[in-house]
């Protein structure tokens, strides 16, 4: 017989440990080897359980999750951590996945959709909740230069307005009408976010275009 999944859960409230353990231990594949009502206590316990997955809380009074969760795979790297909790700002997200752990769930999600990440979490899976991967989404295509967005001649007139090239020599060297390059002009501005050409000249440069 296959072992069972080993998993600890860390959460400072009763009826949530009570609950999670009573719905985990309906399922034959998993076994609930401990909780434990705050983060400073994981570390300890963690060793001596030695848990497959933790279910981790992110606010606790003594130690958050976040700061647990990196003592917890410092102890025992082998370990997967599933964030569950009831908060999806980017100031918790990012740095817990940044900590280590491998999932991110709401206290919202069903009891099945936990259990499947903890079977995924041994297969070394993730699941992602989907209002936290928006986030994620969104922070990515934030974090991408700008200058993306543009469409290949409109990346050309931003490399020439680098150069200092006039609206009139633009369209010379590209072989358009003046008015076509005013519009690409206008586009680029926009999608840089910047007020004038000056500034997606500086643009230009800053991002090693020209």
């Amino acid at each position: 017989m296959t072992q069972p999944i080993k998993v600890m859960i860390v959460d400072d409230h009763d009826m949530v440990r009570r609950g999670l353990r009573a719905y985990l231990e309906i399922e034959e594949d998993i076994e609930v080897v401990g909780e434990v009502n705050d983060g400073s206590l994981a570390t300890e316990k963690v060793r001596e359980w030695e848990p497959d997955v933790v279910l981790m809380d992110l606010i606790m009074e003594k130690m958050g999750g976040i700061e647990a969760t990196k003592e917890v795979l410092a102890a025992r790297p082998q370990c997967r951590v599933i964030v569950l909790t009831s908060y999806y700002d980017d100031e918790k997200i990012f740095p817990a996945l940044e900590a280590g752990a491998t999932s991110y769930l709401l206290k919202t999600a069903s009891a099945e959709t936990i259990v499947e990440a903890i079977r995924k979490a041994v297969r070394g899976d993730s699941v992602i909740d989907a209002k936290v991967a928006s986030k994620m989404v969104n922070r990515f295509r934030d974090s991408r230069p700008k200058h993306e967005d543009l469409t290949s001649r409109e990346l050309e007139v931003l490399i020439l307005i680098g150069k200092g090239k006039t609206n009139a020599e633009i369209a010379d060297e590209l072989y358009i009408g003046i008015k076509t390059v005013k519009t690409h002009v206008s586009n680029i501005l926009s999608k840089l976010g910047v007020n004038d050409r000056t500034q997606a000249a500086i643009y230009a440069h800053q991002h090693r275009l020209v």
